[in-house]
């Protein structure tokens, strides 16, 4: 191991950091000696092309079998390939786009479908389910998926689409349609369709568009494969509940679950008779989560993406005679995501790891004769379907190269994905045992990744122990989760880190107090957040994971977007806090995972502000008490009810003070979790206010914690759920973080590549919690980022500098807030002034920004549109005076390009 010494810099601010060199380096601090982690990315950021591969968010290399495709529309969420193999039409998201006609001959895309300005087709909307689409038998027709039916076109002779029109599906009381899975009846009369939210299967006179028939299935029914006569559905939520059985809801279901990890116990296929349409639908168990299906002559094949196999029915007996494990790396059971399946005409079987970017390959004989394993191939971030071609094998990657589509300002958001296609010819089993070894080390999979204490534990205590069980000398964690900001909007001036000032949003006269913790306790300018949205980023946080569910939810997320009161978001490892609970250790929750929400009358954002004022001066309790809540039974039992979950109209200073009764009371836990979202804006006040509301807070909690008996012992972790609301010159995906401790080191730029993963990696290692999946299995804790020499030096909270009443319609009663001073030497903070020339404009903004759910108790983070959401944080934060990067005019939300997107919440 190399020794590399520290070099140490003074920035034209006079400002002492130090410049992590290295990731192999022995680290000098003091008198001791601690041995950074030997990590493989070393300080490769994100978008890069190394040896190893590209650099994705999700701690991940790509670098596929096969040759590329790059669709610049956003996420494929499925696909289908005509009859006649020349087209291949993927469902497309979060590009404002909702096909996309792909001509394989050409290998280009043809025509893109949606209700945009760029479509080459308009149709009304854009949302898409998570299977389809679907052609007829004659390739005559394709049918796809949305909320409420099907949208029917006609496809031309050149494989271009034309005459949408729309097949309704009614709805269900509260449930509506949106519908899956759809396959065609031989002779092309009838469509067969899972309506994923009614549970049930339905048979459509292509002619006419009516149903003919409905059958009661399974919870949540997904894919559809006709053997015979037969036709088989996959049920992701499993059976329906029986009396007694603990449930968890799914989209007004209750679902069989565990109380503890909340996630689905049962899956089972339905098995529905086309010759004897008054027969009984029956039953098979298969494992949890079952998603894809595929049939090849009597043989049915389904990926169970929570159990990670697949399990192999004879259809003449309908019977499970095999199940293949997709468990590559035996460090850990859970996590690959298996969720297409095919087969090869040479007798090869491919089954995509959609989490594991990798296709693992089997010889497969016959349904009786156990497979034999071969390998993988490694393919683009997160395959999420595969087909044949003759002997082309085609892959579709939902997120393909990561959030890469080229902007006109040359800057990244997490919803520029950029999805892609994989073609190749299957190689030989040497090349698939190379592709193995590759896929490996593009996901970090190395022995020992996860070692545990055993025996006597004599280790001397170190921040960051080497071997699970091991004691830390850190005992209080506290994990404060944030809304949505980039590096570059928070510190993209600081001149220290790799920031570009040009979009700096809330600098140093916003944000003192994160600003000084950056300086005090080191600045991080190469971390990722891997979610693209609150649904994806929270799971990332609390299940170091985004389920495949979830992730193939995002074309419509009309069953669910808050996942913590939906079963089939949840894996069955648990969460981090049943983690905690596991090993022994205490937990309490301050909103985080909550999904409930009661709030007093009068409990208005003001009247709270005034509230929040008169608790710190007096030591009283509030006027507005709250009641917050989980549908998770192991999640509740932890909770502080009192504590508010999302809402903008609810200031973090409030939730600070909250939160101090129970720390005096109480004291901490060893791991404390909390949800502080004004930074979201939206609210009230300007988005400046809010997000200074929330540099506040969590400046006062540092505060309170470091002055307390508990800082000695005690790290804080401070990490935004995603970066959506903003532009980065780096990636759309990298964010602010901060460690703050005794045991940080102090004073440092470290610009080694960590992301949420490693930071969950991180508190598991110094709680002891086993992780939870593959992905923080294979994470490096960021040993590195602390020192066993601790100082305990308290931090001084700052006073906010921008005024957190700025920008309220209505003063608060108590009076509006005066801020600090300015540092004259920062960026100025926004002033809330419209000029007369925008006022119009202005107006248009306030009229959409009502009709948005940013507050009250049925609050929802990213109901907004991300696209419209961005312009009006930027119009505020620059008070109204320079447009939006890349473009040349402040413009009306109908006229901000990609505002076409659908919103991610829109239940």
């Amino acid at each position: 191991m190399p020794v590399v010494r520290v070099r140490r810099q003074v920035s034209h601010r006079t400002r002492l950091f130090t410049v992590a060199a290295g990731v192999t380096a022995l680290v000098l601090t003091g008198g001791s000696v601690a041995f950074a982690t030997t990590y493989q990315f070393g300080t490769d950021q994100v978008g890069q092309t190394t040896r190893r591969g590209l650099v994705v968010s999700a701690d991940q290399y790509v670098d596929p079998v096969g040759q590329r495709l790059v669709i610049n529309n956003g996420k494929i969420m499925s696909s289908v390939v005509s009859p006649d193999g020349t087209h291949l039409a993927a469902a497309v998201t979060d590009g404002g786009m909702a096909l996309a006609i792909v001509d394989l001959k050409t290998w280009k895309v043809q025509q893109l479908v949606g209700n945009n300005a760029a479509a080459d087709l308009r149709i009304s909307g854009n949302d898409v389910g998570q299977e389809g689409p679907a052609y007829s038998p004659d390739g005559k027709q394709l049918w796809l998926g949305q909320a409420d039916g099907y949208r029917r076109f006609t496809v031309q002779p050149d494989g271009s689409l034309s005459a949408p029109a729309f097949v309704a599906i009614p709805a269900d009381g509260p449930r509506r349609a949106l519908v899956a899975g759809a396959v065609f009846s031989p002779d092309g009369s009838t469509v067969y369709s899972a309506v994923n939210g009614q549970n049930r299967v339905v048979a459509i006179d292509t002619a006419t568009g009516t149903v003919r028939q409905s059958w009661a299935v399974g919870i949540a029914p997904r894919d559809l494969a006709a053997v015979g006569t037969k036709l088989y559905v996959s049920n992701e939520g499993g059976r329906p509940a029986r009396p007694g059985e603990t449930t968890i809801n799914s989209y007004n279901t209750p679902v069989p679950a565990s109380p503890v990890t909340a996630a689905t116990t049962t899956g089972t296929l339905s098995v529905i008779d086309l010759a004897d349409t008054a027969a009984a639908v029956r039953s098979i168990t298969v494992g949890l989560h079952p998603t894809a299906l595929y049939a090849k002559d009597r043989t049915l094949f389904v990926t169970n993406t929570a159990t990670n196999d697949v399990s192999v029915i004879d259809t003449r007996r309908d019977v499970v005679v095999q199940t293949i494990a997709t468990q590559p790396w035996p460090e850990a059971s859970v996590g690959y995501e298996p969720d297409a399946v095919t087969l090869t005409g040479d007798g090869h079987l491919l089954v995509t790891l959609g989490r594991a970017n990798a296709i693992a390959v089997y010889r497969y004989r016959s349904a009786l004769e156990p497979v034999s394993y071969l390998g993988l191939l490694p393919t683009d971030y997160f395959p999420a379907e595969i087909a044949t071609v003759g002997n082309e094998v085609l892959v579709s990657n939902t997120r393909g190269i990561d959030a890469r589509r080229p902007t006109a300002a040359g800057t990244h958001g997490t919803h520029d994905t950029t999805s892609s296609l994989l073609r190749f010819t299957l190689p030989s089993d040497r090349v698939i045992r190379a592709g193995t070894a590759q896929v490996f080390s593009q996901n970090g999979w190395t022995p020992g990744s996860v070692t545990r204490a055993t025996g006597v534990n004599r280790a001397r205590p170190v921040p960051v122990p080497a071997r699970l069980g091991d004691p830390s000398t850190i005992k209080h964690v506290f994990l404060i989760v944030k809304e949505n900001r980039t590096y570059d909007q928070l510190f993209g001036d600081l001149a220290e880190g790799d920031g570009d000032p040009a979009l700096a949003e809330f600098g140093a006269n916003v944000t003192p107090n994160q600003h000084a913790l950056a300086q005090q306790f080191g600045l991080f300018d190469n971390t990722y957040d891997i979610g693209t949205n609150s649904a994806e980023g929270h799971n990332w946080l609390m299940q170091a994971d985004d389920p495949e569910y979830t992730e193939s939810s995002a074309g419509e997320y009309l069953r669910s977007y808050d996942t913590e009161d939906d079963a089939l978001g949840h894996q069955r490892t648990g969460f981090i806090w049943t983690g905690a609970q596991a090993a022994g250790r205490t937990v309490r929750d301050f909103g985080e995972f909550h999904q409930f929400l009661t709030k007093p009358t009068g409990a208005s954002w003001q009247n709270l502000y005034c509230d929040t004022r008169n608790m710190a001066a007096t030591g009283q309790d509030t006027a507005y008490p709250m009641i917050s809540s989980s549908p998770i039974p192991s999640l509740n039992s932890v909770s502080v009810a009192g504590f508010p979950k999302y809402d903008t109209s609810v200031p973090d200073i409030y939730r600070y003070e909250i939160w101090k009764r129970d720390f005096v009371a109480n004291g901490p836990a060893n791991l404390n979790m909390f949800w502080l979202s004004s930074d979201h804006t939206g609210g009230p006040p300007n988005a400046a206010a809010q997000v200074a509301d929330n540099d506040l807070a969590v400046g006062k909690m540092v505060d309170t914690i470091s002055h307390s008996k508990y800082w000695k012992d005690s790290a804080i972790f401070v990490v935004e759920d995603d970066s959506q609301a903003g532009l980065d010159h780096i990636d759309g995906h990298r964010a602010p973080i901060q460690i703050i401790s005794p045991y940080a080191r102090r004073g440092v730029v470290d610009n080694r590549y960590y992301s949420q993963i490693t930071m969950i990696r991180t508190i598991e290692q110094i709680l002891g919690i086993h992780p939870m999946n593959q992905k923080d299995s294979a994470a490096s804790p960021m040993r590195a980022a602390f020192t066993a020499r601790p100082d305990l030096t308290p931090y001084q909270v700052r006073p906010n500098r921008t005024s957190l009443t700025l920008g309220l319609a209505t003063p608060p009663p108590c009076g509006e807030d005066v801020p600090a001073a300015q540092d004259p030497t920062a960026a100025a903070a926004p002033v809330a002034t419209i000029p007369a020339g925008q006022r119009q404009v202005a107006a248009q903004w306030d009229a959409w920004k009502a009709q948005q759910r940013l507050t009250g108790p049925d609050a929802r983070p990213d109901f907004a549109n991300p696209a419209q959401m961005n312009h009006f944080t930027w119009y505020q934060a620059h008070d109204w005076k320079r447009p939006y990067p890349g473009e040349n005019t402040i413009v009306a939300p109908a006229d901000v390009p990609g505002a076409y997107l659908p919103s991610p919440e829109t239940d």
